[in-house]
């Protein structure tokens, strides 16, 4: 019930349909109408006390609750007819903004040998594999998937809304089950594939590499293409610091460890990025990566919040429907109480 009363301070509100407050001026008019009407009705007013113990005790102040009767009602109607003109607080904590489905994103992620370098700790696939989760924590309502590339691609997991489910197929990606090198096309074309025509309206790809493409049927550019006429955003991240890191390298007598130079196809990653409106990034650790990620997130929150659904606000007449049958029923309560009929 208290909620129901929480705010009586009217002039606080808006009012959606305020010409219904024009009825306010036609109160008094009418209020004034039946009492003369009543007066004339009932002639001279009885009360359910004798005259002779009214005279004695003075009339003042049954012209007093007259009156009262009279701004009961009064108010009422003006309850009702603010009622009826669609108050909403401006700062009501309902009227907050209201957002889509959220957005489909497809994570693409070089898997190949070179991402077992350990310039980031433990190595970059790990690291990479780590913000990615952390990442995903942070997008509740979005549909999240994983492609996963070496020389070829395969979808790791589709979209989904399962993030749970999602990041235990990213702790289960391990390289070497696929042809050996960087197929950052098919990466990008296996992610713009996965993105159906039923995907919700805003698409993302984020990709990330830590090399140059030498494999694949389908170039980057031609990749990014696609993923253009499919109005995809795509985030590129190159991996990887400046200069030499040491990286593990297969040989006929085994797994020896050697510093190699980092490579990455900036160019390509910037022609991609820009070619569907996205941005490329250079993540040189673990924390610029985590960083980047989180420009990422912002920058689609705020692309969220430009696409707000609008809605209309919360109106909240009850608190004026309560007040005005209130103060209605306890003003012709009391008349009825009062007055008598003539005989």
């Amino acid at each position: 019930m208290s909620s129901v009363f929480a705010h009586i301070r009217f002039w606080e509100y808006n009012f959606a349909s305020p010409h219904w407050l024009w009825l306010l001026l036609i109160i008094p008019v009418l209020l004034f109408f039946r009492y003369q009407s009543r007066k004339k009705s009932l002639g001279t007013h009885k009360f359910s006390r004798p005259v002779a113990e009214l005279k004695a005790i003075s009339f003042s102040p049954i012209r007093y609750v007259i009156l009262a009767i009279y701004v009961l009602i009064g108010l009422g109607s003006a309850f009702l007819i603010m009622a009826l003109a669609l108050p909403s607080l401006p700062y009501s904590d309902d009227n907050q903004e209201e957002y889509g489905e959220g957005i489909d994103i497809i994570l693409s992620m070089d898997i190949s040998g070179s991402m077992m370098a350990t310039d980031f700790l433990p190595n970059r696939l790990e690291a990479a594999k780590e913000v990615a989760k952390e990442f995903i924590d942070g997008r509740k309502g979005d549909r999240i998937g994983l492609v996963v590339y070496e020389g070829e691609a395969y979808t790791a997991c589709p979209t989904t809304r399962n993030h749970s489910y999602l990041k235990t197929a990213i702790d289960n990606v391990e390289p070497g089950y696929l042809e050996p090198g960087t197929a950052i096309g098919t990466g990008l074309g296996t992610a713009v594939a996965r993105l159906r025509s039923d995907s919700l309206k805003s698409k993302v790809i984020i990709l990330l590499t830590d090399g140059e493409s030498n494999k694949g049927e389908i170039s980057p550019l031609e990749a990014a293409e696609l993923a253009k006429n499919k109005n995809i955003t795509v985030y590129t991240i190159g991996v990887g610091k400046e200069g030499y890191a040491s990286m593990p390298v297969n040989t006929v007598f085994g797994t020896i460890v050697q510093n190699t130079r980092v490579s990455i196809d900036e160019k390509v990653l910037k022609q991609i990025a820009d070619a569907t409106n996205g941005a490329y990034f250079r993540a040189k650790d673990k924390s610029s990566l985590r960083e980047i990620y989180k420009e990422i997130e912002k920058m689609e929150t705020t692309k969220m919040v430009d696409e707000t659904i609008k809605r209309e606000p919360p109106y909240k007449p009850v608190s004026f429907l309560s007040y005005g049958l209130l103060f209605l029923v306890f003003g012709f309560a009391i008349e009825q109480f009062l007055y008598k009929n003539n005989a």
